[in-house]
């Protein structure tokens, strides 16, 4: 199990970059920018106005992450920050840009409704982190697990 937001976002992007041949000179460069890239938009998009309704629409899949604006900023991040300052081809670049959406599109798998009150929110967020299916116990149980999550939630959603 994941022991953080980003840790779970991390492994999203290794398994969805399997199939790209990423140099090993800059493979953990690439795929941690990558992973940071997608917590930075969601971290951003978190503390825009509205920015909590467009990551539950991502979320709960009412918006395609193709076209969805946290896609577009980490895909932004991610050649910015990273992509720019590697010496990659440009087909290389475009098969690891084309990641961005995959791997926020298999966040929305993650994180559905946990705890089947029709949306995704907080509580579920903290469910798929903890494997919990109940989250009065979750919030009970103490983990460094349920910490770790409330606190990067906590700051991300604005909530403590």
């Amino acid at each position: 199990m994941a022991s953080s937001l980003s840790d779970m976002i991390l492994k999203q992007v290794v398994n969805s970059a399997s199939s790209v041949q990423i140099p090993s000179n800059v493979k953990e460069q690439v795929l941690g920018g990558l992973a940071d890239s997608v917590l930075g938009s969601l971290t951003k998009t978190a503390t825009t106005p509205g920015g909590i309704d467009v990551i539950k629409n991502l979320l709960s899949g009412k918006t395609n992450a193709a076209t969805s604006p946290v896609t577009s900023l980490a895909t932004n991040l991610f050649s910015t920050n990273i992509l720019s300052k590697l010496n990659l081809d440009k087909v290389l670049k475009g098969s690891l840009l084309a990641l961005v959406p995959v791997v926020i599109g298999k966040l929305g798998n993650i994180f559905k409704d946990q705890d089947g009150d029709g949306d995704v929110d907080f509580n579920d967020i903290i469910l798929a982190l903890t494997g919990k299916g109940n989250a009065s116990t979750s919030k009970s149980s103490g983990s460094g697990l349920l910490s770790s999550a409330t606190s990067i939630l906590g700051s991300i959603l604005g909530k403590k």
